[in-house]
């Protein structure tokens, strides 16, 4: 059986950091693999992001609480040790990189090539020889090239993503899953603590997909047979996590 997970932020914080974390996965991806002129897609989307928002500030307070409450668990018994002090060492160092880094895609503004193809890619279809001849130049380099220089591309954000990587990591270690039944396609729940992040593992066997709505104390999840795009009406046996 092949199971997907479906996660539904309950804030405006974890859906920017899911965000930002889907692009840095898109931009691994086209490392790994020659996507050709697509691997800039997500470059520019996460571009467009940091330039939008400084989420510095607000990353370096989420991570100097995760520390105070890692600090906390320390002392707590049945706790590992040796595990609470890696994500400490971890996110103490992402911490320090995060303080003194330029903010995150600065030197790519200043990149004559990226600057062109960004203007041009938002315009349909503009990214052709006879648009960008410069991009034809680009693709027709070696791919181990391109690799490289891709790779400088990316690491202009990892002082900014590895944190994020990091606390979105341990979001999704608060809970485990739990064996969760869907009468007639619809399933609601509440929880005494505020929530942050609604986990949903189903099988693809099922045929549908969860739709979850929801703020930090209530959320509710119908589920959608695809085939029919409507919801379901049956029972659904799924798992689920709601993360703090």
């Amino acid at each position: 059986m092949t199971n997907l997970i479906y996660e539904q932020p309950l804030n405006e914080k974890i859906r920017s950091y899911l965000r930002l974390e889907y692009l840095a996965q898109q931009l691994q991806a086209n490392l790994d693999h020659d996507h050709q002129h697509r691997c800039f897609d997500p470059l520019f989307s996460l571009c467009e992001l940091t330039e939008r928002c400084d989420y510095r500030g607000e990353v370096l307070k989420d991570v100097d609480r995760q520390l105070f409450a890692l600090s906390k668990w320390q002392s707590l018994p049945l706790i590992d040790d040796e595990q609470v002090a890696m994500y400490i060492s971890r996110l103490s160092a992402a911490r320090d990189i995060l303080q003194v880094a330029q903010r995150p895609g600065h030197e790519l503004k200043q990149n004559r090539f990226l600057t062109a193809l960004r203007q041009r890619f938002n315009m349909p279809g503009a990214s052709c020889n006879f648009d960008l001849p410069q991009l034809h130049y680009w693709l027709a380099k070696p791919w181990h090239v391109r690799q490289e220089e891709y790779q400088d591309w990316m690491s202009q954000f990892a002082s900014l993503l590895a944190p994020i990587n990091l606390l979105l990591e341990l979001t999704r270690q608060t809970t485990s899953y739990q064996s969760k039944h869907a009468n007639g396609g619809f399933y609601q729940g509440t929880s005494e603590q505020a929530l942050s992040l609604i986990r949903v593992k189903l099988t693809a066997e099922q045929g549908c997909y969860p739709t979850i709505s929801g703020h930090r104390n209530r959320y509710a999840i119908h589920f959608v047979r695809f085939d029919e795009q409507k919801h379901s009406d049956q029972a659904i046996e799924f798992e689920l996590a709601t993360c703090s």
